[in-house]
């Protein structure tokens, strides 16, 4: 009996810890960082998955993008990304690269404060403080990557991520569980200020009024500027939103960074789309889900990710980079594959009002 009560027991803690550590098999990396529990950083399981990230990490401080990090590496994956170590090409920040794993080594630390882990972060965000233009602005790449890449990078949140991290570091908050030294937050706090005012300046003028931002501008006159072929220069109603939500988290904002969060959600009022709601809808004999606008009175409002720089007019386009009035006139890859409408200014105007009431506006 004893031996069956034993044998029991082995069986249910096996059974715990295959639950447990099973929890990366069907999850995207960028998952894992912000939707596992505390307690799984602490795991066997996610140990192993750390390996893997300060395998990753370069010696310049970054990460390469688009990585499942969470996937077991051979001895020999293992000894190529060691090989790598010093080269510095395709570092970036871009589609969340540097900054999650920087996010994904806090907790690890926060659970098993492993130096290496410190260690690592910290160099990531002296990456951060090294890749920042002298105009506050930061480039998609960095050591710079020649084409469109040099421009300063708001697409897909790209800055707004990194300032960021700087400032819940300068504001010495408990989200991050790793602290750089006092002397590199003084660095931090002076990339800080002058990002802040690289996105004050590049806020778009539209006929002499405020509006918002395009997903990338030129470093040097800070105007809005292309990217790939259908991603054309153009005022944006997905990447201004973590633009403004970074821009009202500041306490005691200053008259232009007010100014700029007001003229912004004029222009989100201005620009929204109602009455109706996107779905997707299998296509049959295939595993495509196609896209269809269905007319809704009650559906929440949406904008164009792409809109006019003149009269800030939606349009859509296809590698072939011709622009069209609607995303039913390209091709089904860019209409399926993209995402041309966004809901996320929605939580800006929700959030609005007890922003202005806090700063008595």
């Amino acid at each position: 009996m004893k031996k069956l009560k034993t044998a029991l027991v082995f069986a249910l803690i096996l059974v715990l810890n295959t639950t447990i550590y099973a929890q990366v098999s069907n999850k995207k990396w960028p998952d894992i960082i912000n939707k596992s529990e505390p307690a799984w950083f602490a795991t066997a399981e996610a140990k192993a998955v750390a390996e893997n990230v300060l395998l990753y990490q370069r010696n310049i401080g970054g990460w390469p993008k688009n990585i499942q990090m969470q996937n077991p590496l051979s001895e020999v994956e293992k000894q190529k990304l060691i090989a790598l170590k010093p080269d510095t090409k395709e570092i970036t920040t871009d589609n969340r690269a540097t900054t999650q794993e920087m996010l994904f080594l806090s907790k690890m630390y926060a659970q098993t404060p492993d130096e290496r882990y410190k260690a690592a972060f910290l160099a990531g965000f002296d990456y951060l403080l090294k890749a920042q233009y002298a105009n506050g602005g930061w480039p998609q790449f960095y050591p710079l990557k020649k084409g469109y890449y040099t421009h300063i990078t708001y697409n897909d949140d790209s800055m707004a991520n990194i300032l960021m991290v700087l400032k819940e570091c300068i504001d010495k908050t408990d989200y991050f569980s790793i602290k750089p030294t006092e002397s590199t937050l003084e660095k931090a706090k002076i990339a800080f200020n002058k990002g802040i005012d690289c996105i004050i300046k590049s806020q778009y003028k539209q006929n002499g009024v405020l509006t918002a931002w395009c997903a990338q501008h030129d470093e040097v006159t800070l105007l809005p500027a292309n990217a790939r072929a259908y991603e054309l220069a153009s005022l944006s109603g997905q990447e201004s939103v973590k633009i403004v939500q970074l821009l009202m988290s500041i306490e005691n904002p200053s008259p232009e960074v007010i100014n700029a969060v007001n003229s912004a959600v004029a222009w989100f009022e201005k620009t929204k789309i109602t009455g109706i709601r996107e779905d997707r809808v299998p296509v049959p004999n295939s595993k495509i889900m196609e896209k269809v606008l269905v007319k809704d009175p009650n559906a929440e409002p949406l904008w164009a990710r792409f809109m006019e720089l003149t009269d800030n007019t939606p349009f859509f386009c296809d590698r072939d980079g011709i622009k069209k009035a609607s995303y039913f006139e390209i091709g089904q890859e860019r209409r399926t594959g993209y995402n041309w409408y966004t809901s996320k200014p929605n939580d800006v105007l929700k959030k609005y009002p007890a922003w202005k009431k806090k700063l008595k506006l």
